[in-house]
């Protein structure tokens, strides 16, 4: 696990690319912050995490596949993902914060990301 990126992935490349094109400017892995959020619009007082689908257990989705062996390892560790993503994103709530999670697998459809975060941050649709 150690080999699992912390940054910089290819789906968080790709949200922030789309979020670029839509002429939002942002920082990156605000470490002040609880959770220490990939992207940051501090102009929108809004936090994204961009989620693996595995590790935070995407409901529902054909990425959150649980292993087969050592599941007393693996179910632990996914619940505490998942309760420390919940406590995280409270925290940053209570802070005034606005926290959207962008889950791995909806940065497979670049049209349909994209018009997600137009919406998610109302932007004319000339901005798509």
């Amino acid at each position: 696990m150690r080999a699992v990126k912390r940054s910089h992935t290819k789906p968080e490349l790709i949200v922030r690319r789309g979020l670029h094109a839509l002429g939002l400017r942002f920082r990156l892995h605000g470490k002040n912050l609880p959770g220490t959020p990939d992207i940051v619009l501090a102009k929108h007082k809004t936090v994204v995490f961009v989620h693996g689908c595995f590790w935070h257990r995407h409901a529902s989705c054909r990425y959150a596949t649980t292993p087969k062996t050592r599941q007393e390892y693996w179910a632990p560790k996914f619940a505490a993902n998942v309760e420390r993503d919940a406590r995280k994103a409270a925290e940053l709530e209570a802070m005034g914060w606005r926290v959207l999670v962008v889950w791995e697998c909806e940065t497979k459809n670049l049209a349909a990301l994209k018009e997600r975060l137009r919406r998610d941050f109302n932007l004319p649709a000339s901005a798509v």
